[in-house]
C-alpha cells in the first residue's frame, strides 16, 4: 500500500459545534446508574481537549451526579474541599469518543461483553448502518426490540439507526422483488414506528440486497418521512468506478428531502479508481455550499471488510439464502457469474474482483473457522482450484457465512478524506461474534488516528482529530449531552497518553488492545483502567437530541 510523502499542513481548527438539547429523560438501562448523589469527583492535572477543536489547555474538571460540574483553572479546588480526587497528571482529557458507524447491533445480547470499542475510548456508538439492523418482528415491534436490548444492558451508549433491509424484510416477509404500493405503505409505517421508539434515523446498504435493487425514489420517499433532525446514512451503490454517480445520488436525496445525509466510510475502492476521493469531496463541498446538509465518515485503514457474497453480481444475490444456495449449485449460473466477475467491463455494479484482483482479498472469518487469514489467491493454490472456484467452494461449504478483508484503497486517499473538515472518524467494526481474524479497525481505529495520523504523520493536529471523534459526530447524529467537555454535559470522558496512544491490532493478529488509553469514564464511573475493562455495563440507549 502506498503513502503520501511530506508533512501536510493541518487544516484550520473548525468552529465549535452547536450543543444539541437533550430530550426528556428516559429510564436508564440495567446496570447504568450514575454517580451516587453527594459524591463529587475532582480530576486534576489534565490537559483538556474539549471536543470543539479549540487548543488544549490545562484544567481541572469536577464531576457530580454523572455530569461535568466545572472545568476550571488548575488548583481552583483541592481535596481538602471535600472532593475525591482522580490524578490525571500528564494525560490528555477528552470527551468520550463517538463511533458513527458500527455494526454492533446485537452485542448487548451476547453473553461476552463486547469491549472492542470501550477499550479504544469509544463510549457511544451508532449502530444499524449499511441498511442492516435487527428484524423487529420476533420481538413484536421496534419498541419491544429496544426494551429487550435495554434489559440486557450496554457496554457503550447505543444509538440505533433502522436499516432499509429490516424495513423491507418486515414489510414484505422475505418476498423478493420491488415493493408494491401496500408494501411501501407498510415500510413507511414501520419507519414511523422505529422513529417513535427512539431510532436516530434510516440507513441503506446499496451494494447489498435489497438495496442494490432499490430505486432511488423509494429511498427518497422513506427519508422524507424522517422527523426533523433525524438522519439518513448510506453505504453508496458504488465506491469505485461510479463513485461520483453514487455521491450525486446521496446529494440528490438530501436536496429533495431536506434531511441530513451521512456518506458512510467514504473511499475510492479498487486500484483503477484511486484518487477518486478528490472529486467526491469537491462535489460534497459544492452541495454543502448549496444548502445540502451532508457529511461523511472514514476508518483509518486502506482495506475494507464485508461479506464474501458482495463479490457476486447483484442478480446472483436476489431472493433469500436458499435461492442463493441453489445458484451456487447450478453450473450454468456459476459460470455466468464467473464470467461477469472476471470481466472489467462496466456492468453498472461495483465489481470488487475486477477492481482489486483475487490476491487482495483475504478471508477473515468463516463458519468453521477454516481458511481464515489466507487470500483467495493463496487458497486457490492450496486447494488446487481456480480463484473463482474458491469463492464458490467457500460459500457452499461454509453455508454463506464467509467474511473478507479487501485491500482496496490507497493510503493517500484515506488521508485526504480524513483531513476533510466534515469527516468523522469511525470503525465500521463488525460483530465480535463472527470470530476469526476481523479487520483490525474493530479494535484500533480511534487510537490509530491519534498515533499514526496525528503524532507520526501529522495529517491532523490533535484538537482537530478529537473534534472529528467527538463534537462533530455528536452534532451530525444529534447525540444528546455528549461530544464536548463542558459543564452540564454527561461525564463520558477518556484520558490518554499523547506520547504512547496508538493501535496494536494487525491483520494477522487483530484482537489486540490499543496502547496509551489510561482510563475511560461513563457518566462519572471509570469503566476502563490501564487497558483493562472493569466488567460493569454502564452504557445506555440514547434517544436523539432535540435539534434547535
Amino acid at each position: 500500500m502506498s503513502a503520501t510523502s511530506g508533512r501536510p499542513v493541518p487544516p484550520p481548527v473548525p468552529p465549535p459545534v452547536p450543543l444539541p438539547v437533550s430530550p426528556p429523560a428516559r429510564p436508564a438501562a440495567s446496570g447504568a446508574t450514575a454517580t451516587p448523589r453527594g459524591g463529587t469527583l475532582l480530576i486534576t492535572g489534565a490537559t483538556v481537549l474539549d471536543g470543539t477543536g479549540a487548543p488544549p489547555r490545562p484544567a481541572d474538571v469536577t464531576v457530580s451526579a454523572g455530569r461535568i460540574a466545572a472545568v476550571v483553572a488548575p488548583g481552583t479546588f483541592a481535596p481538602r474541599d471535600g472532593y475525591a480526587t482522580l490524578d490525571a497528571t500528564g494525560m490528555m482529557l477528552a470527551p468520550g469518543f463517538i463511533d458513527p458507524h458500527s455494526h454492533a447491533d446485537a452485542s448487548p445480547l451476547e453473553r461476552e461483553d463486547d469491549t472492542s470499542k470501550i477499550l479504544q475510548g469509544i463510549t457511544t456508538e451508532v449502530v444499524g448502518n449499511c441498511g442492516m439492523s435487527p428484524d423487529p418482528r420476533p420481538y413484536g415491534g421496534f419498541g419491544a426490540l429496544y426494551e429487550k436490548l435495554d434489559t440486557a444492558g450496554y457496554v457503550t451508549n447505543y444509538c440505533p439507526l433502522v436499516g432499509h433491509e429490516a424495513l423491507h424484510e418486515a414489510a414484505m416477509a422475505g418476498r423478493p422483488g420491488p415493493p408494491d404500493r401496500d408494501d411501501a405503505r407498510r415500510m413507511g409505517m414501520l419507519l414511523d414506528e422505529a422513529m417513535e421508539a427512539g431510532a436516530f434515523g434510516l440507513s441503506s446498504g446499496l451494494i447489498y440486497p435489497p438495496g442494490v435493487h432499490t430505486a432511488p425514489g423509494e429511498l427518497v420517499g422513506l427519508a422524507a418521512r424522517l422527523p426533523e433532525g433525524r438522519l439518513y446514512a448510506t453505504h453508496m451503490r458504488d465506491e469505485g468506478r461510479h463513485l461520483r454517480r453514487s455521491v450525486e445520488e446521496a446529494i440528490e436525496l438530501g436536496a429533495r428531502t431536506g434531511r441530513r445525509v451521512q456518506v458512510s466510510h467514504l473511499k475510492a475502492a479498487g486500484v483503477p479508481f484511486w484518487g477518486g476521493v478528490d472529486d467526491a469531496l469537491a462535489r460534497l463541498d459544492r452541495a454543502r455550499a448549496q444548502g445540502v446538509d451532508i457529511g461523511q465518515d472514514v476508518y483509518p485503514y486502506d482495506a475494507s471488510s464485508t461479506t464474501l457474497l458482495a463479490v457476486m453480481p447483484p442478480w446472483f444475490l436476489e431472493g433469500d439464502d436458499d435461492r442463493v444456495r441453489r445458484r451456487l449449485n447450478d453450473p450454468v449460473q456459476v459460470e455466468r457469474a464467473r464470467a461477469e466477475v472476471e470481466d472489467d467491463t462496466d456492468r453498472g455494479w461495483e465489481n470488487i474482483v475486477a477492481g482489486d484482483g483475487y490476491d487482495r482479498i483475504m478471508v477473515s472469518s468463516t463458519r468453521s473457522h477454516r481458511h481464515e487469514g489466507a487470500t483467495l489467491g493463496e487458497l486457490a493454490e492450496a486447494l488446487d482450484l481456480a480463484p473463482f472456484e474458491v469463492i464458490v467452494h467457500l460459500l457452499r461449504t461454509e453455508e454463506l457465512q464467509v467474511h473478507m478483508v479487501d485491500f482496496s484503497m490507497d493510503e493517500r486517499d484515506v488521508e485526504t478524506v480524513l483531513r476533510a473538515p466534515r469527516t468523522s472518524v469511525c470503525t465500521d467494526g463488525l460483530a465480535i461474534s463472527l470470530g476469526g481474524k476481523p479487520h483490525p479497525r474493530l479494535y484500533g481505529s480511534f487510537p490509530r488516528v491519534l498515533g499514526r495520523y496525528v503524532r507520526e504523520r501529522g495529517v491532523l493536529d490533535l484538537p482537530t482529530a478529537i473534534h472529528k471523534m467527538t463534537g462533530l459526530t455528536a452534532e451530525v447524529f444529534a447525540v444528546p449531552d455528549r461530544g464536548r467537555l463542558a459543564p452540564g454535559l454527561i461525564a463520558d470522558l477518556v484520558a490518554f497518553d499523547r506520547a504512547t496512544v496508538g493501535d496494536t491490532a494487525t491483520y494477522a493478529d487483530p484482537r489486540r488492545t490499543p496502547t496509551g488509553i489510561r482510563w475511560v469514564m461513563q457518566a462519572g464511573h471509570v469503566v476502563v483502567r490501564d487497558g483493562r475493562w472493569l466488567g460493569t455495563r454502564r452504557g445506555v440507549r440514547l434517544e436523539p437530541a432535540l435539534v434547535p
